[in-house]
């Protein structure tokens, strides 16, 4: 089966950066987009960001500018490099991929979720 792996969540000061990773594995043939999203406590999750394999990006209005997107095709990675941290992305950050699987095909995958804190 798929497994999603993020790392690089934590502790950052207003302003601050920080880059998230998640890598895929399994039995995977191929991958097409993969995005980020987040939740807040008390809030509904929303779309981040996203990228297709061809590298075609989509961004949340109020990451615009601060967040970017990238991914590593031939170690199956999507990255999220975030800067200029507000107070208000604090969520727990979650990866997403469109995965095409061997023998299983196509499906939706979800990583556990990472969690950033911006704080002072």
């Amino acid at each position: 089966q798929v497994q999603l792996v993020e790392s690089g969540g934590g502790l950052v000061q207003p302003g601050g950066s920080l880059r998230l990773s998640c890598a895929a594995s399994g039995s995977i043939f191929s991958i097409g987009r993969m995005g980020w999203y987040r939740q807040a406590p008390g809030k509904e999750r929303e779309l981040v960001t996203a990228i297709t394999r061809g590298g075609s990006t989509t961004y949340a209005e109020s990451v615009k500018g601060r967040f970017t997107i990238s991914r590593d095709n031939a170690k199956n990675t999507v990255y999220l490099e975030m800067s200029s941290l507000k107070y208000e992305d604090t969520a727990v950050y979650y990866c997403n991929a469109q995965i095409n699987l061997e023998i299983r095909g196509w499906g939706d995958y979800w990583g556990q979720g990472t969690q950033v804190a911006v704080s002072s």
